[in-house]
């Protein structure tokens, strides 16, 4: 790498530790600097989900999914233009809904029947059957998913499953299983035929869509096995069981039964209505260490950010952050009125305090997760890219139909501009499998990206120098004499700061960088949570302060064009330490790092229409965000 001036703050902020200090991570036995870094998305869903379908994605299957994410060239489900990404992914996981897999596709595109029954022998089979097949028809399919939405929660911080807003699945189309089951068969078939190992990487997975009263509580499933093992189960939904530990308990017992190895990623968090990241269990009991343990067992990563919203940040619960709440989403996937509230569950940043807390009470963190984005599009199309993004819909995927409401009634809800052309992830991965991408995940040695892929890494230790930060073997210094990013520090004996070294380079065709933060949150002697934001590398040789951020860059549209004082850098590194430093506090730290601003895809979509004015903001600052490195404050 091309030696760069480092920028970073002075003084004690900066001032160099001597000395030995432990410092330790489960996996470092396993560390390898030869990982490579892979893009991916682990949230994508196909005609085979029911809501899909139901927004015109009629033709977009895990196949066309599957050959856009490599490259080719496939027709778009709605438009039916010829279109393909500006750059491969390097994996993907197609994750329909569990609920109703592969349901919506059959009735509309057969005779309605399941397996060997007629529509004939249950009316209100048959008149359900007829009105989805009608509203997929009239292009009403939108209408009809409306309806199949939770009311809004009626009593608020008490278990949501048992909420009024939560009514019983409607069992009008009586056993669906024999459609699931050979749908899920198909999406397997999908998977091991463009899994090409070194080359491209498929996972089979599947969404579980629990949202008691609206609260979303949804998580991705993916296992990196093979289809002998994925066709020994059926996909496990909410109808299965509504409550977290019910799946859970299913991959427990499936693992067990089929050698099949899970795991769990939550997702829009920032709709949970503060049950994702609560501090009480779903049914409102305490959480144990039992509980802990086996949440992080299944879930060691979450994603952070998606088509729905961003889920770092929110300016409500940090109100010092000038950059919280990118990219909000403040409409709740429920029917019924129900003002959007920021609470502390929803928000990852929170949670990671939350988790520190709960830690020094029960003695295991819940919360201890790595973190990545995905897409979470229902086109069949990963598309994250501003210029090149398909919408969160089939309809919603050309410029005047994004004016419409989604997900509500009377067009109240969020507009195809609500959405967000968001997110991917990134893994520092052994090779270019299932496996290995697979533990990369487990040892949460992963980060997310709202889109470009500008590439992050950074390790925390306590003897790093200047000459690591710039050295060849940047990475053998890092696994040596550090952790890298999800890993533990554990201190013996001495009162020494950590240190972080941070290398960040900009997505080569997209923007330059221009800034990198440290985020840190720790808990007091008290066990009160707080956080606190550094800038610690800016582009055009920014002064830096101790502590704190630097103003936000300045920049503004003209005439299409955007016009900065600022340039950006190819590249930014930092070498770091805590200056406020505390060796007795639980503590976490995670790097964001920022583009320089660029044009949002309603801004794009408004100089296509020739619109004048928006309501959206006109440019936006990409970012990423790293998996946390935590310290421990006994080894």
């Amino acid at each position: 790498m091309e030696k760069t001036p480092l920028f970073r703050p002075a003084k004690t902020a900066s001032v160099l530790c001597i000395g030995i200090a432990l410092a330790t991570q489960s996996s470092k036995l396993f560390a390898n600097s030869e990982r490579e870094l892979l893009w991916g998305d682990t949230h994508l869903h196909s005609s085979y989900s029911f809501d899909a379908y139901l927004n015109q994605n009629k033709t977009a299957d895990p196949d066309t999914a599957y050959r856009w994410a490599q490259g080719q060239w496939i027709m778009h489900p709605y438009t039916k233009a010829r279109i393909r990404i500006n750059t491969p992914l390097d994996f993907l996981v197609v994750s329909d809904h569990a609920e109703l897999m592969g349901v919506l596709k059959h009735i509309n595109e057969n005779d309605g029947g399941f397996a060997d029954e007629g529509i004939w022998k249950n009316f209100k089979r048959w008149f359900a059957i007829r009105a989805i097949r009608s509203a997929i028809a009239d292009g009403t399919g939108v209408e009809l998913f409306l309806d199949a939405l939770p009311i809004k929660l009626h009593h608020d911080r008490e278990d949501p499953v048992k909420d009024p807003g939560n009514p019983a699945a409607n069992d009008m189309l009586g056993d669906t299983s024999p459609v699931e089951i050979q749908t899920w068969h198909a999406i397997v078939d999908a998977a091991e035929r463009h899994n090409k190992p070194g080359e491209f990487t498929t996972f089979t997975g599947w969404e579980w869509s629990s949202i008691p009263a609206g609260a979303n509580l949804h998580r991705i499933v993916i296992s990196p096995n093979g289809g002998e093992q994925a066709k020994q189960y059926k996909p496990f939904s909410f109808i299965d069981g509504p409550y977290p530990e019910d799946l859970w308990n299913w991959l427990e017992k499936t693992q067990k039964e089929t050698g099949a190895e899970f795991i769990a990623i939550p997702h829009n968090s920032n709709i949970s209505k503060g049950y994702m990241f609560d501090d009480k269990t779903l049914d409102r009991k305490p959480i144990t260490a039992e509980y802990a343990n086996t949440r992080m067992q299944w879930e060691p990563i979450v994603e952070v950010t998606q088509i729905k919203g961003d889920s770092e940040a929110h300016p409500s619960l940090s109100p010092e952050d000038q950059f919280a709440g990118f990219e909000p989403f403040n409409y709740y996937l429920q029917t019924g009125e129900e003002a959007y509230k920021a609470r502390p569950g929803d928000y990852v940043r929170t949670a990671l305090g939350r988790g520190l807390k709960l830690e020094e009470q029960t003695g295991v963190n819940p919360y201890k997760f790595g973190m990545i984005g995905s897409t979470d599009a229902h086109t069949g199309i990963a598309s994250a890219e501003e210029e090149n993004f398909w919408g969160k819909m089939a309809y919603d995927s050309i410029p005047e139909n994004k004016a419409g409401g989604t997900f509500s009634d009377e067009g109240s809800g969020p507009k195809g501009w609500d959405m967000a052309a968001q997110g991917l992830a990134a893994v520092w991965a052994d090779d270019n499998d299932r496996q290995s991408i697979f533990q990369a995940m487990r040892r949460k040695e992963t980060y997310a990206s709202t889109g470009p892929r500008m590439s992050l890494r950074f390790f925390a230790g306590w003897d790093f120098s200047e000459e690591d930060l710039h050295a060849e073997d940047f990475a053998d210094r890092g696994y040596a004499a550090g952790v890298p990013m999800g890993g533990d520090l554990y201190q013996n004996g001495d009162a020494k700061a950590p240190q972080l070294i941070i290398r960040a380079s900009m997505d080569p065709i997209t923007h330059p960088l221009e800034r990198i933060e440290v985020i840190k949150g720790w808990l007091d002697s008290e066990g009160n949570n707080h956080e606190q934001i550094y800038t610690v590398a800016a582009s055009d040789q920014r002064e830096l302060p101790v502590s704190g951020q630097i103003a936000a860059a300045e920049a503004e549209l003209k005439d299409g064009k955007i016009i900065s004082p600022l340039k950006g850098a190819k590249e930014l590194l930092a070498l770091w330490q805590d200056p406020d430093f505390d060796p007795s506090q639980r503590a976490f730290y995670y790097v964001r790092v920022f583009q320089m601003p660029s044009k949002r895809h309603s801004t794009l979509d408004g100089e296509a229409l020739q619109l004048k004015e928006s309501n959206y903001p006109k440019l936006i600052q990409e970012r990423a965000y790293s998996s946390p490195v935590w310290y421990n404050p006994k080894s």
